[in-house]
């Protein structure tokens, strides 16, 4: 009964225990349990805090690190045309172009053809009135008419003093006093046939002939116009001008860069006019000066071009189509990728993750691309839109690899 308190109330009676049962010592432990709960969420919450802020640190590391790695785009070089074109102006000239000048002095009679005409060789273009020859010529032709009965008559005293000589009736002075006389009579007839032949020319000239097929480019003379052959201090008087327009020739100055591709009978061209739009005409070179002119630092090429129909006209401007094979190969880059510095012209290559500053040596510039003659490989990675702050050794990142062809 000592464990047990009898409590009595007016409507009952309760037996209460003196001591606590085993429940209740348990109920006795729960707040330390509550701390020790809040105690580790506590901690939770702290590690936790601890360990995100060592995570944005770390990851605040990296995108610096990343950040300081500047990243680019790379395309790799195109390999250039084997044959490239270049364009150059050029001067059409006729195959043969000759003025025709009088040949004796006179009066210029009359004119058969004028500007634009086409003539055959041999044909008869103009006609000189020149009395003063006419008159010589006559007089050298009497002059020989003497001379040749001279000669005859000695003929006939040379061959009479021959048979006398046999039959010892003259001298051995006189038959050779005949022979003398017959040989200087004999060379004064050939003198004055020659003297006959010069002034017969010189009529012969009175007529202008064409020298060779072609066209009438100028006519520099009319009826009545005094005729000078330059046979004395006068300038002599241009008749005609005359073109053969079959085939035509282009001369053009190549560049010396380009000087060793150009090659005669090898090299073909392509004529392009003016007037005639969306055209060319096929031509080839033919021959060069093999000189380098030291003034234009370039080389004299002709070239010869068809004329058919005679459609193109002489003396115009062309420009000429060159395709010149490349002597090396060469590669095309876009000109945004290029490094213009105090040093030399460069491009940015990158090569196992770094960047190699290579210098160029560049060749004709397209406009959006330019050639690179030495300098670069075909597998090379090239830098576009470069920062000025690119230097050799720099890491970089690669963020897109641009094709060849897809740089605009």
């Amino acid at each position: 009964m000592n464990n047990f308190e009898i409590k009595q109330t007016d409507t009952s009676v309760e037996i209460v225990p003196l001591h606590p049962q085993p429940n209740e010592s348990r109920h006795s432990g729960r707040p330390w349990f509550i701390a020790l709960t809040v105690a580790v969420v506590v901690i939770a919450v702290l590690a936790f805090g601890i360990l995100s802020r060592v995570k944005a640190a770390a990851s605040l590391r990296t995108a610096t690190t990343e950040m300081a790695v500047p990243s680019v785009s790379v395309v790799q070089p195109t390999a250039a045309a084997p044959a490239q074109e270049i364009i150059l102006p050029g001067n059409v000239q006729p195959l043969i172009s000759s003025p025709v000048y009088a040949r004796t002095d006179g009066y210029l009679k009359k004119w058969y053809f004028d500007i634009g005409a086409h003539v055959k060789a041999g044909q008869l273009l103009a006609t000189i009135q020149s009395p003063e020859i006419d008159e010589q010529l006559a007089q050298a032709r009497s002059t020989l008419a003497t001379a040749e009965a001279n000669l005859k008559l000695a003929d006939i005293t040379k061959t009479r003093y021959g048979a006398m000589f046999d039959k010892h009736a003259v001298s051995q002075q006189d038959r050779d006093n005949a022979d003398g006389t017959y040989s200087a009579n004999k060379a004064i007839v050939d003198a004055d046939n020659a003297n006959v032949r010069h002034y017969e020319a010189l009529v012969s000239f009175e007529k202008v002939y064409a020298p060779f097929d072609g066209v009438i480019t100028a006519r520099n003379t009319d009826i009545g116009d005094l005729i000078n052959s330059g046979s004395n201090s006068a300038p002599k008087t241009d008749l005609f001008h005359i073109a053969q327009t079959g085939t035509l020739r282009v001369y053009v100055n190549v560049p010396e860069e380009y000087s060793r591709g150009v090659k005669p009978g090898e090299t073909g061209a392509d004529i392009v006019l003016s007037e005639f739009s969306g055209q060319k005409f096929p031509g080839k070179v033919v021959r060069t000066s093999e000189s380098i002119n030291g003034t234009t630092r370039t080389l004299l090429t002709e070239i010869d071009l068809p004329n058919q129909g005679n459609a193109l006209l002489t003396g115009s401007y062309t420009e000429v189509h060159l395709h010149i094979p490349s002597e090396n190969p060469t590669f095309l880059i876009p000109v945004n990728t290029l490094i213009f510095r105090s040093e030399h012209l460069q491009v940015g290559v990158v090569r196992n993750g770094k960047v190699e500053l290579s210098d160029l040596t560049p060749g004709h510039d397209f406009g959006s691309e330019i050639e690179v003659v030495a300098g670069l490989k075909a597998d090379d990675q090239v830098v576009l839109n470069p920062p000025d702050s690119l230097v050799s050794g720099q890491q970089v990142n690669i963020v897109k690899a641009t094709l060849p062809g897809d740089v605009q």
